[in-house]
């Protein structure tokens, strides 16, 4: 069952690329007394993930985070090189948090998967975004038709801000 608005999010570990290599990082250190855009995709350098999702993010970064927001994180299952890289060649490092769910605990937990087993690409996140506040989903963004990043873009997540 997908994960609605006022429920918490599930506990999860993932890992991130820092400059001291990879650490593990979990949710309550993520999201625990803090206002947090959480937006997910199906694969790191995936043509709508790195044209239309995540540009959006990193064009109005400033503008969420001056609404309050204390960090915008990205999740996708992918290993932690993978979205290390995507961070470097996005112009992402140090403005998005990058979270690798290398198995798609939290997606699945969270009711986010999707069964891509027929691409041979296995389970990957849907494409969502999300307000969290002090770990309490206040809004929820599933994208509707795939291939597009509308519904969870970064514009309707400062529509909700």
């Amino acid at each position: 069952m997908t994960i609605s608005i006022g429920e918490k999010l599930p506990q999860a570990t993932f890992k991130t690329m820092t400059a001291d290599g990879a650490k593990n990082i979990t949710t309550d250190e993520i999201c625990a007394g803090k206002k947090v855009v959480l937006f997910g995709v199906p694969g790191a350098f995936t043509p709508t993930c790195s044209n239309d999702h995540l540009p959006g993010y990193l064009e109005n970064h400033d503008a969420i985070l001056t609404r309050g927001v204390d960090t915008i994180a990205v999740v996708a299952v992918n290993d932690h090189h993978v979205m290390g890289a995507w961070a470097r060649f996005s112009g992402g490092e140090g403005k998005l948090l990058y979270l690798a769910d290398g198995n798609g605990d939290f997606v699945r937990a969270a009711g986010l998967d999707a069964d891509m087993s027929a691409g041979g690409l296995g389970v990957r996140s849907k494409r969502f975004s999300m307000i969290v506040e002090d770990g309490t989903v206040t809004a929820l963004n599933l994208e509707g038709k795939p291939g597009q990043a509308i519904d969870s873009g970064a514009a309707r997540i400062l529509e909700q801000l």
